[in-house]
């Protein structure tokens, strides 16, 4: 049987993609081959600090914000959020990373000889961390060439693919199909070929259910239960 293509959007920013990585990654120790996990880039924060302090001006803005994306996390241990984190030096697009990643991406894709598959997860981990983790301001350039030289990827390549306008075809292809499944929250999982969806902080024991009906139901085989 085919393997189970799961499309995985979030955005770069997103405090619960970055709770829910473990998820995943739990995902594919569990089922291995029996899925294919696919990350695609929503975007959330676009225009992260304007839309922020719009959202949250009678809230304490930004720093009202910041506030709950600590709330957000404290529940989880396998997380950490720096205090200056969206306070002090906050991104201004996660639209930057995005782009930066998608050429991380298609160079992987594309030419395995240049950096391996585990570049662009190894990569968006990285600077996840960064921006939750250090507070580093990920939409700088600077900033993502550091860190993703920090895990070993050769900018060469990354560079040519943003030269080109490879990596914004790349990006737009994943904004294209967000739009086209409307898909809006950060996380979102897509399953059966737009079909199914999980979308925000949902348990891992909730998706693993729903991987697991989708192996014993395949595709195509309907069932009225």
């Amino acid at each position: 049987m085919a393997p189970i293509r799961i499309s995985y959007f979030s955005d770069i920013l997103c405090v619960w993609a970055f709770i829910a990585q473990v998820r995943v990654e739990e995902l594919q120790a569990t089922f291995g081959a029996e899925i294919v996990v696919e990350p695609q880039f929503v975007s959330i924060f676009g225009n992260a600090r304007e839309k922020l302090e719009a959202r949250w001006k009678d809230r304490g803005g930004l720093v009202g914000y910041a506030k709950h994306v600590q709330e957000a996390a404290r529940p989880y241990a396998h997380v950490t959020i720096h205090p200056d984190t969206w306070v002090v030096n906050p991104p201004t697009s996660s639209l930057a990373c995005h782009l930066f990643l998608c050429a991380v991406r298609s160079v992987a894709r594309t030419d395995p000889g240049a950096m391996p598959e585990a570049a662009f997860q190894r990569t968006a981990w990285a600077l996840r961390r960064a921006f939750f983790e250090n507070a580093a301001d990920i939409s700088n350039h600077a900033v993502q060439r550091a860190v993703a030289t920090s895990v070993g990827i050769p900018l060469g390549p990354v560079d040519a693919a943003l030269a080109s306008g490879t990596a914004h075809a790349e990006l737009a292809r994943d904004l294209d199909l967000a739009r086209d499944l409307t898909v809006t929250v950060s996380p979102t999982l897509v399953f059966n070929e737009g079909r199914q969806r999980l979308n925000g902080n949902v348990g891992y024991r909730v998706i693993e259910a729903n991987i697991r009906e989708l192996l014993r139901e395949p595709a195509g085989e309907h069932s009225w239960c």
